[in-house]
C-alpha cells in the first residue's frame, strides 16, 4: 500500500512549515495513511499532534481526534485554522448556536479535522452523524487515560472500545506522553488495535535538573527559591485547592506575582490566571493537577512540587512543562514524612480494594523515587523501561551532590531482627505500620491482639522516629535485604535471602542520609555562564521597555540573550547583532540602550572571562544525544529578530491569537540570518510555508527591507 501513500514532504512544508521529519513522525504517519492501527508514546515536545494533523490533510476524509482536555481545544483548533488547516472542536464549552453551525459545516464538508471530547462523542447522535462524516482516521489522544494503572484514568474513555465495531476499517491511532509497559499493554487492549505498530520514543529530557528536598517550612523554602530567580516564571503544584489559594496569596503579599488555579475556580477566573501567566503578567501559577495540560508557554524555568505527586506518571508530566524551549529549566520538589500519610489515608478512603492496591503501588514508586539516592534521570527513565545512557546525568542533585552514607548496621540489625521475630510469632508477615509499631514499643490494638509486645524487638528502636524507621525500612528494600509483596490487597513485608543473611552473619550495612533541605541557588545543567550584575540589569531594563509597550517581557529578549550580552560585552551594533535573539529590528529600536547599559556596567565593574555555553533550541529533543542542551550556532541578526517579534506580536493581537500561533521564533531567527525579499524566499524557511508566507508575509518583508535600508552592516 505504500505507493498509495501521498508524497509528505510538500504537505509538512504547505500547512505546518517544516521540511524534515522529526524522529519517528513520518513512520507513524505512513502507518496510519497504509490502513494500519498504530500505537505512539511520544514524551511532551515530541510532535505527537502532527501524527495525525498531517494525515488529516493527506487525503479527503475527517480525522477525529478524542481528547479529554477541553480548555485547550480552542487554541489547537485556532493554531490549525492560522496554517491554513479546516479544524474544529466540539464539547461542553460550546453554546447551541455555535455547535449547530460547527454541525452544518461537517455535514457540508467543511472540515478535515474534529476535536472531540469522549463524553461528547459517544452519545449516540454524535456516533449516528460520524458514520455518514466519512471518517477516515481516529486518534485517541492522551491514550493512557483508558488505563487504571494510569496516572489519570478517566471511565469514560473504556467506551471508546466502542469506535473499533462501527468503523471496523478505519485506522486508529493511540497516543500518549506518558505509559508504563502494563499501561501500553492497557490501551492496545481496550481499545482494540489490530495488530498495531508501536513507537517508543525517549523519555529523556535533558535539559531539566531533577531535586528532591525536605520539606521545611515549605512557603519559606518557595519564597527564598523564587526571590533567587528574579524575572523567571515557573509553576507550583499543590496537592490541594486550599493550599494553591493560600500559596499564591502569600506570594502577593510578599510581592511576588502569583496567581491560584484549581476546578474551584470559575472557567473565567482560570482562563483569566492562565492568561496573565502566558504574557508574564504573572510569574508563578499555583495550581492543582488540572493545570498545564499541554501549556504552550515555552518559558517555564522551574517546576516545583509544593506537596508529594500521588504518581510518578503524574509529576514526569508535571515536569515537563518546564523547559519546553530546551533550554534549562529546574524541576524541584518538596519531601517530607506527612505528605506520604496523608495520601495514604487518602488512598485508604477507596471504597474499591482494587483501586486502593494500585494506588498504594503508585504512591510506593513515588516515595521510592523522592528517597533514592541513586540518578533520579535514571531512575525516571527506568520507570518507564527504558536505560540510563550514563550513569551520572550531571543533571540531578544526587549526581551533581552525592548524598552523604553513614553506618547504618544497627539500624538495619533491629528492624530485619523485628521482621523475623514477627514471623516466627505470628506465622505469617505484617506492613511497614506494624514492623515499626514494634520497633517504637507503640500500644495498640494490633500490637496487643498478636502478642508482639511480648516480642524481644519491641520497644528496642526508640532512638528513632517512626517516620525515620519507615524510610529506614524502606531503603532496605531498595537494597534487597527486604521485599514487599502484596497479600490480600495489603502490602506485606519479609526477609530475603541477603537480609537473612545480613541478620545472621552480622554483615555491615550502610544507609545514605535523607534528603535535606535545599542550598542556595543549586547548580542547573547546562547554564551559560555571564556576569550576573550585569545580566540582572539587563533584565531590568528589559522589563522596564516590555512595560512601556505593552508587551510580556519574554516577548523583547529572552533569558539566553541577555546573558550571552552579559557574557560577551558587545561593544558595537555588529557584535550585538552577532547574540542570539538579537533580530535587526531589536537591533535598530533597542541596541543604543542595551549597548549603553554594557558600557555603563563596565565602567564600574571589572570585565569576566567566561567559556562559551549554547544550548539547543530548534533540534528535535529525540535527536540530542548529550544531556547539556546546546543552539543553533549560525549567528543571525538579533535586533532584526526582535523587529520580527514585535511584528508576530502585533499580528497575534489583531487576530486574538497568542504570537506562538502565527510562527515559531526559530522561524523569525531563520528570517533574521537569511533576510528572503521575496514571499517565495519566506516559504522556503522551516516553520513558514507557503500559507503562512503569503497570508503574513509581506507585514515581515517591509520589516526587513526598512531593516536592511537602517542598518546595512547586519547583512555583512
Amino acid at each position: 500500500m505504500e505507493s498509495s501513500v501521498p508524497q509528505l514532504l510538500p504537505l509538512l512544508k504547505q500547512y505546518f512549515g517544516f521540511r524534515s521529519f522529526r524522529p519517528l513522525q513520518e513512520e507513524i504517519i505512513r502507518d496510519v495513511l497504509a490502513g494500519q492501527d498504530v500505537f505512539a508514546l511520544l514524551p511532551t515536545g515530541g510532535g505527537k499532534s502532527l501524527c495525525f494533523q498531517l494525515p488529516a490533510m493527506a487525503r479527503p476524509g475527517l480525522a477525529v481526534v478524542v481528547s479529554p482536555l477541553i480548555a485547550l481545544m480552542k487554541d489547537q483548533v485556532d493554531a490549525l485554522q492560522a496554517s491554513g488547516v479546516p479544524a474544529t472542536f466540539l464539547n461542553s464549552s460550546l453554546a447551541a448556536g455555535e455547535s449547530r453551525a460547527r454541525l452544518r459545516g461537517l455535514h457540508n464538508g467543511e472540515f478535515r479535522l474534529l476535536y472531540v471530547a469522549p463524553e461528547r462523542l459517544m452519545l449516540p447522535g454524535c456516533l449516528a452523524d460520524l458514520q455518514r462524516w466519512g471518517v477516515n482516521l481516529l486518534a485517541i489522544d492522551e491514550a493512557h487515560c483508558i488505563s487504571e494503572w494510569g496516572h489519570d484514568f478517566r471511565p469514560e474513555y473504556r467506551q471508546l472500545a466502542e469506535l473499533r465495531q462501527l468503523f471496523p476499517t478505519v485506522p486508529m491511532m493511540a497516543l500518549t506522553a506518558t505509559a508504563t509497559a502494563r499501561v501500553r499493554h492497557d490501551i492496545v487492549t481496550l481499545l482494540r488495535l489490530r495488530e498495531p505498530r508501536c513507537y517508543v520514543a525517549s523519555f529523556n529530557r535533558p535539559n531539566l535538573t531533577y531535586r528532591v528536598f525536605a520539606k521545611h517550612k515549605p512557603y519559606d523554602q518557595l519564597r527564598k527559591f523564587l526571590r533567587e530567580r528574579p524575572g523567571q516564571s515557573g509553576i507550583v503544584y499543590c496537592q490541594a485547592r486550599k493550599t494553591a489559594e493560600s500559596v499564591a496569596s502569600r506570594l502577593e503579599a510578599d510581592g511576588l506575582k502569583a496567581k491560584p488555579y484549581h476546578a474551584g475556580l470559575t472557567a473565567k477566573e482560570r482562563t483569566a490566571h492562565q492568561e496573565l501567566f502566558l504574557q508574564d503578567e504573572v510569574r508563578v501559577i499555583c495550581a492543582t493537577i488540572a493545570f498545564g495540560m499541554g501549556i504552550n508557554k515555552p518559558n517555564v524555568r522551574f517546576v516545583v512540587h509544593y506537596d508529594l505527586p500521588k504518581n510518578i506518571e503524574g509529576y514526569y508530566q508535571e515536569t515537563g512543562r518546564a523547559g519546553r524551549d530546551g533550554l534549562p529549566s529546574e524541576c524541584v520538589l518538596l519531601f517530607s514524612a506527612g505528605d506520604v500519610a496523608k495520601l495514604v489515608r487518602f488512598i485508604d478512603e477507596k471504597s474499591d480494594p482494587g483501586e486502593r492496591n494500585i494506588a498504594h503501588e503508585q504512591l510506593r514508586q513515588m516515595v521510592h523515587y523522592a528517597e533514592s539516592s541513586g540518578c533520579r534521570r535514571s531512575e525516571l527513565l527506568g520507570y518507564f523501561g527504558e536505560p540510563a545512557a550514563e550513569a551520572n546525568c550531571g543533571g540531578c542533585d544526587n549526581c551533581l551532590s552525592p548524598r552523604a552514607t553513614y553506618d547504618g548496621t544497627l539500624a538495619a540489625q533491629k528492624f530485619l531482627s523485628c521482621l523475623y521475630r514477627i514471623r516466627q510469632r505470628s506465622g505469617f508477615e505484617f506492613g511497614m505500620n506494624q514492623i515499626v509499631e514494634v520497633l517504637t514499643g507503640a500500644e495498640t490494638e494490633s500490637i496487643r491482639r498478636w502478642g508482639h509486645e511480648q516480642l524481644s524487638t519491641y520497644g528496642i528502636g526508640q532512638e528513632h522516629s517512626r517516620a525515620e524507621w519507615k524510610a529506614i525500612g524502606r531503603e532496605l528494600i531498595r537494597q534487597g535485604l527486604v521485599r514487599q509483596v502484596s497479600r490480600d490487597h495489603f502490602s506485606v513485608l519479609g526477609l530475603t535471602e541477603d537480609g537473612l543473611a545480613v541478620l545472621k552473619e552480622r554483615k555491615p550495612v550502610r544507609l545514605t542520609r535523607p534528603v535535606s533541605a535545599p542550598e542556595p541557588k543549586a547548580p542547573r545543567a547546562g547554564e551559560i555562564a555571564c556576569d550576573e550584575l550585569l545580566f540582572e540589569r539587563l533584565v531590568r531594563l528589559r522589563k522596564q521597555l516590555a512595560d512601556e509597550r505593552a508587551l510580556p517581557p519574554h516577548i523583547l529578549f529572552s533569558d539566553v540573550t541577555l546573558r550571552q550580552v552579559a557574557r560577551d560585552y558587545p561593544a558595537s551594533e555588529r557584535a550585538l547583532a552577532r547574540i542570539s535573539g538579537m533580530s535587526t529590528r531589536k537591533l535598530q529600536e533597542f541596541g543604543r540602550v542595551l549597548l549603553a547599559v554594557v558600557a555603563g556596567h563596565l565602567e564600574t565593574q571589572p570585565r569576566q572571562i567566561f567559556a562559551e555555553t549554547s544550548f539547543e533550541d530548534d533540534v528535535p529533543r529525540e535527536a540530542r544525544s548529550t544531556r547539556r542542551a546546546s543552539s543553533d550556532a549560525a549567528p543571525y541578526d538579533k535586533e532584526l529578530f526582535e523587529r520580527l517579534r514585535m511584528v508576530r506580536r502585533r499580528m497575534a493581537e489583531r487576530r486574538g491569537l497568542p504570537a506562538y500561533m502565527i510562527l515559531h521564533d526559530s522561524a523569525l531567527r531563520e528570517m533574521a540570518r537569511r533576510y528572503p525579499r521575496s514571499i517565495e524566499e519566506l516559504a522556503e524557511i522551516a516553520r513558514v510555508g507557503s500559507r503562512r508566507a503569503s497570508q503574513f508575509g509581506e507585514e515581515f518583508l517591509k520589516v526587513i527591507a526598512e531593516h536592511e535600508c537602517a542598518s546595512p552592516q547586519a547583512s555583512d
